[in-house]
């Protein structure tokens, strides 16, 4: 099972992103578990994500955490605003799914 971390300022605003990433998910019948952490806390989880995606209110935060994940191999990126403004659950699920192929 593959594991996406979701992560922003306190771990509340992507909680409904992650419910429609969920969705989509079982939609697809894929392995996956999708969480959110607040930025504070990602450290401490970094080792048992696959993938790591950044809420746009947090990339502010991108060159920090890319370079404590680079030596564990996991990616991190930044949410599309437009895709994180509308919910798109599907589009960043599909960047996340990317990401660790």
């Amino acid at each position: 099972m593959k594991k996406i971390m979701l992560c922003c300022a306190a771990g509340m605003s992507t909680s409904m992103l992650v419910q429609k990433m969920r969705t989509e998910a079982t939609k697809r019948a894929l392995d996956v578990q999708i969480e959110a952490v607040s930025v504070a806390e990602i450290e401490s989880h970094l080792p048992s994500a696959d993938v790591v995606l950044l809420g746009p209110q947090v990339q502010f935060e991108l060159a920090r955490l890319s370079e404590l994940s680079a030596p564990l191999g996991k990616p991190v990126a930044v949410i599309n605003m437009m895709d994180y403004g509308t919910m798109r659950g599907d589009r960043v699920l599909d960047k996340a799914i990317d990401m660790m192929a």
